[in-house]
Formats: C-alpha cells, sequence, structure tokens
C-alpha cells in the first residue's frame, strides 16, 4: 500500500470518530480537540507519525496536516453543540472530505487520470455522507430522510472536490469549514426534497459529468463546477431551469469546439482546447446560481419568485449570445470596436462581426425558446424580454471589452457583468410589462 493511500485511510478513521457525535453530545469536539493536541505536540517520530505525515510534515517534524483537520472537525462541533450547526452536517461535512481522499488515492493506485480521480472522490464521499447522516439520524432517533440526505452528500462532496482541486492539501481545514457552512445553506434552502427530484438530479448531473469528459467540454474543476450547478439547479429549481442552464453549455461547448483549428489560427480560441474551467463556469453562470439560490429563499421572503425565473433566463441568454457572438461570430473578417466601429484584429477585446451580433440574438432567442416552454411563469412577451436583456448583457460584454477589459478586470469579471446586465433588465422588464 502506498504512504498516500494509508495516510488518507488514517485520516478517515480519525473523520469517524465524528459519528460518535450523539453520544457525546455537548462533547463531541473532544475527541478531535483529542487528535489535535496529540499531533501537535505528542507525536514527532515513530509509526504513528509515519503514518500521517505529509512529505512538509516530515521536514517541520511536526503532524500540521492532522493537527488542522482535527481542528477544523472540533471547530464545526462546536458550532453543532453550541450555534444550531445540524448534527447531521457536521458529521456529513467531515466525512465527505475524510473518505472523498480516501476515494480519490484508491483510484490513483491505479490509473493518474484526473477525472476518474475527481469521480473516485466524489463517490465514496458521497457513500461516506449518506451513511454518516443516516447513522447519526437513527441514533438520535430523528426521521431517516434518504433523499435529503442523499442530496446533501452529494452536494457537499462535489463543493469539497471542487474546493481540494482549486486549493491544496494543507488546506482541507478550509475545505471542511467551508463544505460545513455551505450545507447548512443548501439544508436551509431545500426546504422539500423528494425522491424523484433527487434521483433525477443524481441521473441527469452524473450525464453531464460522464459527457463532459468523454468530449474534453470541461477540465476536472470545470466539470465539477458544473454538475453541483446542475445539482442545486435542478433541487432548487427544477428540470425546466436545468433544461435553460443546460441549453448554455451544451450549446456554448459545441460553438467552442466548432471550427477549433482554424479559431486557433486566428488567434481567437479559448484555451486548454476549449474546455471550461471553474473561472469560466462561474463566470457565466454565477449570476444563475444566485438567481436559483433567491428563488428557492423566496418562498420565505415576500417576493414574487417569478421575478428570479426571469433573472436566471436573462442571464442565461446573455451568456449563451456572448458565446456565439464570439466563438461564431469571430469566424469572420473585418471585426469592428463596438465603441468606435473602427477596424480591429480578429480576437480584439470588443470586437465585433455583423454576423457575430446575429449569431448572439440566435443565442438569446434560444435560450428564452427554452423558457418559454419550460419555466412555467414565461409567457411569450416574457421570452421577447429574455431575449432582448440576454442581447443587450452581450452588448455589454462587448462594450466592457472595448473599454474597461485587462489584467484587473478580466474575461470572468466581463462575463459575470454581462450577465448581470441581461439578469436585471429581464427582471425589471419582466415587473413593468407583466
Amino acid at each position: 500500500m502506498q504512504p498516500t493511500l494509508r495516510r488518507a485511510s488514517g485520516f478517515a478513521l480519525v473523520g469517524t470518530l465524528a459519528v460518535a457525535a450523539p453520544v457525546l453530545g455537548r462533547a463531541a469536539f473532544a475527541p478531535f480537540a483529542a487528535v489535535a493536541v496529540l499531533a501537535a505536540f505528542g507525536v514527532s517520530d515513530g509509526p504513528l507519525f509515519e503514518l500521517f505525515a505529509r512529505p512538509a510534515d516530515r521536514r517541520e517534524g511536526r503532524l500540521n496536516g492532522l493537527t488542522g483537520f482535527a481542528l477544523a472537525a472540533a471547530g464545526l462541533a462546536l458550532l453543532a453543540t453550541e450555534i444550531g450547526l445540524p448534527v447531521t452536517l457536521f458529521v456529513a461535512a467531515v466525512l465527505v472530505l475524510a473518505y472523498g481522499n480516501l476515494g480519490k488515492r484508491l483510484v490513483a493506485e491505479t490509473t493518474n487520470n484526473p477525472f476518474l480521480g475527481a469521480a473516485g472522490f466524489v463517490v465514496a464521499g458521497s457513500l461516506a455522507g449518506v451513511a454518516g447522516q443516516t447513522t447519526v439520524a437513527s441514533m438520535s432517533a430523528e426521521p431517516v430522510l434518504v433523499p435529503r440526505f442523499v442530496f446533501l452528500a452529494v452536494a457537499g462532496t462535489l463543493v469539497a472536490a471542487l474546493f481540494r482541486e482549486m486549493l491544496f492539501e494543507r488546506d482541507d481545514p478550509l475545505v471542511m469549514l467551508s463544505t460545513g457552512m455551505l450545507l447548512w445553506l443548501f439544508d436551509a434552502l431545500a426546504l422539500a426534497v423528494g425522491t424523484v427530484d433527487v434521483a433525477a438530479a443524481l441521473a441527469v448531473t452524473v450525464a453531464l459529468g460522464y459527457v463532459s469528459y468523454a468530449l474534453g467540454a470541461a477540465s476536472v474543476a470545470g466539470m465539477l463546477s458544473g454538475v453541483l450547478l446542475g445539482l442545486l439547479v435542478i433541487v432548487f429549481g427544477g428540470i425546466g431551469w436545468f433544461a435553460v442552464l443546460i441549453s448554455f453549455f451544451g450549446v456554448g461547448s459545441l460553438s467552442t469546439k466548432f471550427k477549433y483549428d482554424e479559431k486557433k489560427r486566428r488567434g481567437i480560441a479559448e484555451e486548454n482546447e476549449g474546455a471550461r474551467g471553474t473561472g469560466n463556469v462561474l463566470g457565466n453562470a454565477a449570476v444563475a446560481l444566485i438567481c436559483v439560490i433567491c428563488f428557492a429563499a423566496s418562498r420565505s421572503i415576500p417576493v414574487d419568485g417569478a421575478v428570479f425565473q426571469y433573472a436566471f433566463a436573462g442571464s442565461m441568454a446573455a451568456a449563451l449570445s456572448d458565446t456565439l457572438s464570439s466563438e461564431l461570430g469571430g469566424l469572420y473578417d473585418n471585426p469592428r470596436l463596438i465603441t468606435t466601429f473602427e477596424p480591429v484584429s480578429p480576437g480584439t477585446d470588443g470586437g465585433v462581426t455583423w454576423q457575430g451580433e446575429v449569431f448572439g440574438l440566435l443565442g438569446a432567442a434560444v435560450v428564452a425558446a427554452v423558457a418559454l416552454g419550460l419555466l412555467p411563469e414565461v409567457s411569450p412577451l416574457g421570452a421577447a424580454v429574455v431575449a432582448v436583456g440576454g442581447f443587450l448583457g452581450m452588448t455589454a460584454d462587448s462594450v466592457l471589452g472595448a473599454t474597461v477589459e485587462g489584467p484587473r478586470f478580466g474575461n470572468e469579471a466581463v462575463n459575470f457583468a454581462a450577465t448581470l446586465v441581461g439578469a436585471v433588465l429581464s427582471a425589471v422588464a419582466a415587473i413593468v410589462l407583466l
């Protein structure tokens, strides 16, 4: 057994201490505090040190990795017993990280494929998260809500896997705490989680992840971001919301791959063979995620949820409009700067072609049509509002590209601003006209 696998197994065993929380009550933090003290001051060599030590720990002669992991778990335990974090979520946050890392290391024993490693993390972490929540609920004589536990375990594991891809192994304490806080938010927003909803969400998101992997349409972090976004959109919004979302990702990814070699020759191709990374996914879909979270929260606040449907559709219309305008319009000659109409070289920020404008309008119309067909609150006039809002969002992207885009205001920030414009204009127009 490789040292990294043995170490992951040891961390998983330490994480399993969380399951004792219902028995320990307010002392649930104590086992982890004891492990932290032992790791920091009591073990500097010997078999235990060799089991848990990371390379940096060996250089420093101290188990800093285990200390941080245990302290983060102790902190979550205190939040659960003193502040109100559900104990099931404390246990889930610890287990999805501990066993997710173990699953990833098990896969690494046979292959170095990063996508399969991420899949190992998600599968092992999700199973551990479900088992932990179920065990704690049974020990506490609470209802065993399997669909809810599955949703929270999978969502938590995807969050942890995404953060692990973006950060470093030494940042596991930050990953654990962040996962626990986000699970608390997801639990508060998911008022009712049905078996059919969760089954559909899992089937669709697993298929999305596999397609992303098979087609090379996303990096590992981009794939995890897209799958997590899809899961949240389905559970908090519904299948119709997801269809609007996937209309952007599906059509947008195909347009990115279309005539990629020609785009590369022109100097306008996306990096990494067109695979979307986390920055690209969040730049285009962060506003949509905010909209679906606000929609879920609208059940508890005096705001009409339909407003957020229009904002969500408008943001996706702007994202697809901008993507098609850039990816397809960039294949044509004679682009002009949108602010001065001066001729510019292909790929210049803010440079547009009339063909790109037509493709952009078509992209906004595609999202509007999907919203009309599948979002219950969107009327024919509402679909027109979404299309116009999306087109204006694309135009805002071009203007920002010509005026402010640069090292301090990068492409992801411009994409975020454009989708925000599309969302706000669509929502305001819906309020005024409908």
